[in-house]
């Protein structure tokens, strides 16, 4: 759900995705909205994953914990190219907060905060 990861620093992640008509989650032309939360999850994957190579360990498995203040703002149609930015909030113990926006040329069409539990 992640076709390129244009940029990661320790704080922000910046990926994409072009929508395909053949993605399980495209129907009736529209990306729709299981697609944009686990795009945003597979993009936090994805920079999680570049924290731990950079730090030279092994990547954790993760665990959503909670999606909050989710707003989908316009479903994405087939062709178009989803650009997401995750930044990190905070993280203690093992817990990641991270924030999360999707655009679609320079138009939101998803946000939200997640909460990502990672196993030692």
């Amino acid at each position: 759900m992640v076709d390129v990861v244009y940029s990661a620093d320790e704080t922000c992640a910046e990926t994409g995705l072009t929508v395909h008509e053949d993605n399980i989650f495209v129907r009736d032309g529209r990306f729709r909205e299981p697609g944009l939360i686990e795009h945003i999850a597979q993009s936090a994957a994805a920079f999680a994953g570049y924290g731990s190579f950079a730090r030279g360990e092994e990547p954790k498995l993760g665990y959503i914990g909670e999606i909050k203040d989710c707003n989908l703002f316009a479903l994405p149609s087939i062709g178009e190219e989803l650009l997401t930015t995750i930044r990190l909030v905070t993280e203690v113990a093992g817990i990641r907060l991270i924030s999360a926006e999707t655009k679609v040329n320079d138009e939101i069409v998803a946000a939200c905060l997640m909460k990502i539990f990672l196993k030692e």
